[in-house]
């Protein structure tokens, strides 16, 4: 019989006998500890040891030694899993949307995006800046909206030249809005926000005050912004401001729904 069958695979040291494989001890693998007969499924590590737990509830620790246990029957050695590797999070631009790494800017394109004064551009650029580099749009400061239509005819709009305009309290009755109906080409989009001046569209909160002051009809209104929060002058109050601008949390809803919107209209295809 010895000779029809070979030698017993269960004499001598079984567990040096052949390779044993290496099995990672994943939760609920079910295994058997060859010495003791004790069946469970992996629930954990304690002190470098697998606890098993059996259908009943009860739980034993043993030492991960070689060939120590048996899955379906067969020896195995089982290991630690390695910690799953922790995806890196993704960065976002100041306007919240993914970073792209190793894009250069673009050469800049045809279309344009107009806004009042340094200051507006200047805000645009430290929460959208990552964006429009991405997309080659220019940013360009008009020094007030007066003569809006005829800068806008200057421009000459068309499917490859678009033209976004962020303008200044843009509200109903407003003399903003009586220049704005004057632009009706269908490449230029003309959106704004409801604050007197883009300071107000900075939530007042950054600056630790609860509101932005109430300045008087025929006031200048950053002249009286400054005078009533203490501030000497409107570029002092300024660098104040854009210091405590870093992305898009720190601005009213408003002014990133408007700027939003005025980039999706400069970047559709031709």
């Amino acid at each position: 019989m010895g000779r029809m069958y070979g030698e017993d695979v269960l004499a001598g040291n079984w567990r040096r006998r052949k390779a044993v494989p290496e099995v990672d001890a994943e939760p609920d693998l079910v295994v058997e500890d060859a010495d003791s007969g004790f069946c469970g499924a992996v629930v954990g590590f304690e002190s470098g040891a697998v606890v098993l737990e059996d259908r009943h509830g009860r739980r034993r620790n043993f030492p991960l030694l070689p060939a120590a246990f048996l899955l379906d029957g067969s020896p195995v050695t089982l290991r630690r899993p390695a910690p799953a590797a922790v995806p890196a999070a993704r960065r976002r631009t100041a306007s919240g949307s993914v970073a792209v790494a190793g894009v250069r800017a673009q050469v800049a394109k045809a279309s344009r995006i107009w806004v009042e004064g340094i200051h507006d551009a200047a805000l645009v650029e430290r929460i959208w800046g990552d964006d429009l580099r991405i997309e080659g749009v220019v940013v360009e400061p008009l020094d007030g909206i007066d003569e809006l239509p005829a800068r806008v005819r200057e421009f000459g709009p068309g499917p490859e030249r678009r033209l976004g305009v962020l303008v200044d309290h843009l509200v109903a009755g407003s003399k903003e809005s009586r220049i704005v109906a004057g632009v009706t080409s269908p490449y230029v989009l003309v959106t704004g926000h409801p604050y007197v001046d883009v300071w107000q569209a900075v939530k007042p909160a950054r600056l630790g005050i609860r509101a932005w002051p109430v300045v008087p009809p025929g006031q200048p209104w950053k002249e009286g912004v400054c005078a009533a929060l203490g501030v000497a002058e409107p570029a002092q109050m300024w660098r104040l401001i854009l210091s405590r601008v870093s992305s898009y949390q720190d601005v009213e809803t408003p002014l990133i729904n408007a700027v939003e919107r005025m980039i999706d209209f400069v970047t559709v295809p031709a």
